[in-house]
């Protein structure tokens, strides 16, 4: 084998010991992780125990209070004045998820009277 055939096989070896240490981690680092993933679970299922005892809807913008419980007959009107929108602006669109389908409302259409139905777990997003 010439050099340059040395070179490249170190090269290669190189290479290879670089990927198998790039997935190496410790003990402790393992346990670590493994904490953060349960306890991420444990925050999640408490989330949404909690959503269940208290039902809610979630504004997602420049606003001072994210979370508007909800009641019967709650309207978009209604959840972004409790919110307190505090931006220097209107919102230039509104986007409301439910189930993970997502609706744009023109906020020109909410200032002029037509107010929108809320359900419990709706996100409101308050877009500028």
């Amino acid at each position: 084998m010439n050099r340059r055939g040395k070179f490249i096989c170190v090269l290669a070896l190189s290479f290879s010991a670089a990927a198998l240490l790039a997935g190496c981690t410790t003990k402790s680092g393992a346990q670590a992780k493994a904490q953060q993933a349960y306890l991420a679970g444990q925050n999640a299922a408490l989330r949404q125990q909690q959503a269940a005892q208290f039902p809610s809807v979630m504004i997602v913008g420049q606003v001072q209070n994210p979370q508007v419980p909800w009641v019967v007959g709650l309207t978009l009107a209604q959840a972004v004045a409790t919110a307190n929108y505090l931006g220097a602006q209107a919102p230039k669109e509104i986007v409301i998820t439910r189930q993970g389908e997502s609706a744009s409302v023109d906020p020109d259409v909410l200032l002029n009277g037509t107010d929108v139905p809320l359900e419990v777990g709706d996100v409101i997003e308050l877009r500028q």
